[in-house]
């Protein structure tokens, strides 16, 4: 009835706002660099007021981050949707594999120039690399829980998303140094491979 359309329609507002924001920080960041810009800057680019922009993002950092949060839990995800009989890592492999044919900016394997230069934005900030970092251990806590009980769990959680982070840094790398993504794309398929048979 009306009540959830108009739910509905204040969601889509909301979204929007935060992308809104989201965009003009992320352009502000790679135009100035993270340390340039005040949070001021940005809640005037994106005509909005700054308690606003604070309800939408607590910190400075979470304005790049997001992107990385709205993929937060997704290797947790994988490995309880599988198919029955399908192993976790192999769940994953497929998955990861998925993200390369898409050419998604999560592998590394973008060479679209906003893609490059934010990947590059965020490694090199230290507090947005540090705040990564945290995202990633959330992330762990999740897969290891779906993965089980004990020790084995949690090394295994450790170690599939230390080889994410390791495959998507390479080939973010290959592109900053100026190659295509199709071009760099049979030796990420094939790092991926090597990586995910030495989990097995």
């Amino acid at each position: 009835g009306r009540m959830s359309e108009s739910t509905g329609l204040r969601a889509r507002k909301k979204e929007r706002t935060r992308d809104a924001i989201g965009e003009a920080a992320v352009s502000l960041f790679l135009e100035r660099g993270f340390d340039r810009v005040s949070v001021n800057d940005i809640a005037a680019a994106a005509e909005v007021s700054k308690p606003t922009l604070f309800r939408y993002f607590p910190t400075k950092e979470d304005l790049v981050l997001y992107r990385f949060a709205d993929h937060q839990g997704e290797a947790a995800r994988v490995v309880r949707d599988r198919g029955s009989g399908i192993k976790p890592v192999t769940a994953l492999h497929q998955h990861f594999r998925a993200g390369l044919d898409r050419y998604d900016p999560v592998t590394g394997l973008s060479d679209h120039p906003e893609v490059v230069a934010f990947h590059r934005l965020v490694f090199s900030t230290p507090s947005l690399a540090g705040r990564l970092t945290r995202y990633q251990l959330e992330d762990e806590e999740a897969l290891a829980d779906a993965l089980g009980e004990g020790i084995r769990a949690r090394l295994l959680a450790a170690q599939v998303l230390a080889v994410q982070r390791v495959l998507a840094r390479t080939n973010w790398q290959k592109i900053a140094d100026g190659r295509t993504a199709r071009d760099v794309r049979p030796e990420a398929v094939a790092d991926a491979d090597q990586a995910f048979s030495q989990l097995q």
